[in-house]
Formats: structure tokens, sequence, C-alpha cells
């Protein structure tokens, strides 16, 4: 399983179906009508607004009703500002078809709102569900951490005011994907009070952890089938998160940095170069978890040899902090367990 990352794969579907479907409003729309997203009176902001991004400039007349997001922790951060989308994209690597990630769930389960529409997202973004999109009637779509395309971006601002990345794919830092939902939402100071909790929250952590700080850590993906190893760079907020710990990403990993990738990989034969106090390794089984220190491939890594190697293993436990999101980041197999399994790591 490769990082998440935009495709650059053809978008499959045109303009023309995704507008007729647009068009067709439902007497029940996906997601369900009895529990709207948000409520008007709940956004903090004056409508309309107008929200820059990479891909263009989104008008927002009213506070949104009718949410979908798409990518990674915007549910999360609507969420954390009291908005339930109503429909949401799929993450099957996770948690499988049609199922909700156990944070997400349970907040919507908490809240007593109706589960979301799970939009089909089989191809990491390179393919967009339009007509499930169309379906969920939203008001707004929203994907602040995504791979969208022109392209993509395009049709569906055809089905709903539509906002993407700040800058760039797959690379909005973890405190801009809660604030650019949140504005997008109208609620920028629900927004900017999470991203505030969550530092204090790191900086708690920091401090009671003072043998992290300066420690150097490479956070890679061993790919065994492919004869490779997956390296996150400093830019990545799984990185970023590391670092508010007081952890350094270590020169090597932007040193060897080939291209503007939020993620490169390295060949086993090219491993001794990654040096590193640590390495942190997102496995996904406990056989893969169980054998990687030993692996002789890997031993080419400094930190590995040294014995020095972090693991957070499991798929829900990975992408609890892959990146951590507005509701993930306290989660117990999230931030909780990689920070018990550093502390027990440096303590040896």
């Amino acid at each position: 399983m490769r990082p998440r990352r935009s495709l650059t794969a053809a978008v499959g579907l045109v303009a023309a179906s995704a507008l007729a479907l647009a068009g067709c409003a439902s007497e029940a729309p996906a997601g369900g009508d009895t529990t709207p997203s948000a409520e008007a009176s709940g956004a903090t902001d004056e409508f309309p607004l107008t929200i820059e991004h990479a891909l263009g400039e989104t008008t927002i007349e009213e506070a949104p009703v009718r949410v979908a997001t798409w990518g990674w922790g915007s549910t999360e951060a609507a969420i954390a500002a009291g908005v339930y989308p109503v429909a949401v994209a799929e993450q099957t690597w996770t948690v499988g078809e049609g199922n909700l990630l156990p944070w997400v769930e349970e907040a919507y389960d908490e809240a007593g709102v109706e589960h979301p529409t799970v939009l089909t997202d089989a191809e990491s973004g390179a393919s967009v569900p339009y007509e499930e999109f169309a379906a969920a009637e939203p008001d707004v779509i929203i994907a602040t951490y995504s791979g969208l395309t022109q392209e993509q971006y395009d049709l569906l601002s055809e089905i709903a005011p539509t906002v993407a990345y700040p800058e760039t794919p797959w690379q909005t830092p973890w405190d801009e994907i809660i604030t650019a939902t949140d504005d997008a939402l109208g609620r920028s100071a629900a927004g900017d009070a999470k991203v505030e909790e969550i530092n204090q929250y790191l900086a708690d952590q920091a401090a009671a952890h003072p043998e992290f700080e300066g420690q150097t850590f490479a956070a890679i993906v061993d790919s065994p089938s492919e004869g490779l190893v997956y390296v996150y760079r400093a830019g990545d907020p799984r990185a970023g998160f590391l670092e508010e710990l007081g952890l350094e990403t270590a020169p090597a990993v932007e040193e060897l940095a080939p291209d503007d990738e939020f993620y490169y990989s390295l060949s086993y034969e090219e491993l001794d170069q990654l040096d590193s106090d640590i390495v942190v390794a997102y496995t996904y089984t406990e056989e893969e978890a169980a054998a990687l220190p030993d692996k002789e491939e890997l031993q080419a890594l400094p930190a590995v040899a040294d014995g020095m190697v972090v693991q957070q293993v499991g798929t829900i436990a990975v992408s609890a902090v892959s990146p951590p999101t507005a509701l993930s980041v306290e989660y117990p197999e999230g931030m909780p367990k990689l920070i018990e399994s550093l502390t027990a790591t440096l303590a040896e």
C-alpha cells in the first residue's frame, strides 16, 4: 500500500453527466434529511464569503446546511466545528468499503446524527464520483486536503461551490486543513479554537517528554513487494506533528528528496544514505511489524541497525496519525500510542 497521494489518471466522466444529476433533486437526498449537517445559526462569520484556494476562488452565499467532504481531514474539521457532513469520502484501505473511520463514526453516534453517505473513492482521488456528489445535494463541497485536479474541481463546482486545498495537492499543513475547512463553513472561530487546543496538547506532550528534543527522525513505509521504502518529507503533516513534539526531520530526508512530492522512494540499495537517530515506520500488519526490526534489507538504515525503530502498527493506528486530523489526534490508537512507542524506544 503506497502512501496517500494525488494521481494523474484522466477523469472518465463528462460534465454533462454531473450537471444532469445535479439538476435532479430527489425527494430523499443521500445522507438523510432529518438532521441537517449544520444549522445556519451555528455560523459565526458573515455571508456571503469568498474563499481563495489553489484551483480558484469560491463564493459561498449562505451558511451551508448540507456539506460534502472529499480527501482527508476535512470531515473531522467540520465535525469539530459542529457540522456533520451528509456525504464523505470513503477510506477503504483503513476500514473497508462503506464504513466510517472509527473516530468519525463515534462522533456521529455521540451526537445522534444520521451517518453520512460514503462516497466511492477506489482510486485515491484519481476519479471522482460526480453522480454520488450530485445525489447528495450538497450546499458546499470541501476538499482542503486532497488531490483534486483542475478538471475535477471545475466539474464539482457545477454541482456545488467547491473549496480545494490552499496551495499544493496532498500537502496542506494539519492546522490549515482545519482552518480552511471551518472558514468555508463560516466557523472560523471554531477552527482557530481547535487549532489552539491541538497545539496545547502537543506542547504539553513535548514538555512531558524532554527526551524528544533534537532527536532526528525519518518517517517511512516499507514496501517489500516493490523492494523500496517510501519516505515522508518535512513538509508533510505527519512529519509536522512529530516536529511539534520536539523531534526534528533528519537533514538526509530533504537532501535525498528528488522532487516536490510530499514523499519519495528509496531502493533498498540506497538506504544507507538515510541517516537519522530514529526511524518511525508506519506498518500495516502485526506480522510485518514483528519482522521489520530484523529485516536484512533494512539493516542498511543506520537507525534500524542501532535498534532505534518506532512503529505505528495497523491500518487504523496508522491512519490516525497519517496524518492526524481534528478528531484523531487524541484517539487512543493515534498520537498517544505513537508517543508511547517513541518514549519506549528512546528509553532503551
